[in-house]
């Protein structure tokens, strides 16, 4: 029998091999596999996109074999983050991660809010599809967010924006509710993410129950369009 002080070194050496391996695979231009999503721990998923934005701040992105990718993919996909993101074209999470063909699920909407639609999407990527982060990104400069501030009406843009509407509410603004005011935008911007991520918890039970047992977690965070930053929620 093997000495236990020998296991456990035999086991930590395993379990650090097996962390510094998802961490190549996540900054290499390799394809995340089952195996390796399976073994991803929430953290570790938060980790990928922090330091993905990290290489696109630094303009250090990585240069992959696209096509090889799509090869790589085509029978498989096993993404270790979801992100509902708003649909401007400045906030391509893809890009601003510097995530592959297979790395993420993006759900899209303008206005980066939670409905049962989307709650549908992130069900589907966490329960079924196995992705172990949820993030809600938000973005500076939002359309759909001043167009909930000026009450806005145009089409079935207006049903959408009263889905931003009750994040006006709660904030309870004091000062001038306009798109012009650059304060109340942000803030309003930033409620809009909290609301939201809130709301996938209380309005999904799957994914409060993998929240619960530590198999997903669900964050916030807001892009900054001037500079390119990701900042993230506590």
């Amino acid at each position: 029998m093997l000495p236990r002080r020998f296991a456990l070194q035999s086991l930590f050496a395993l379990s650090a091999a097996s962390l510094v391996g998802r961490a190549n695979a996540a900054q290499s231009c390799e394809a995340f596999t089952a195996t390796t999503q399976k073994a991803t721990t929430p953290d570790e998923a938060l980790e990928f996109l922090k330091t993905g934005n990290d290489r696109f701040l630094a303009g250090t992105m990585r240069n992959c074999d696209m096509l090889k990718q799509v090869k790589d993919t085509a029978n498989q996909q096993s993404p270790f983050a979801v992100v509902v993101g708003c649909i401007d074209s400045r906030v391509p999470p893809e890009l601003i991660f510097d995530q592959r063909l297979g790395d993420i699920f993006a759900a899209r909407i303008a206005g980066n809010f939670v409905n049962e639609d989307i709650l549908g999407s992130l069900e589907f990527a966490t329960q079924l599809a196995g992705a172990k982060l949820v993030v809600v990104l938000g973005h500076t400069e939002c359309g759909a967010i001043k167009g909930a501030a000026d009450n806005a009406k145009l089409g079935n843009l207006t049903a959408l924006l009263e889905n931003i509407r009750p994040s006006l509410d709660k904030l309870n603004y004091k000062g001038v509710v306009s798109s012009k005011n650059k304060d109340l935008v942000q803030k309003l911007a930033a409620q809009n993410v909290e609301d939201a991520v809130m709301n996938v918890t209380q309005n999904s039970p799957l994914i409060k129950n993998l929240v619960a047992q530590g198999k997903v977690k669900v964050v916030g965070a807001m892009h900054d369009i001037s500079s390119g930053k990701v900042t993230w929620f506590s």
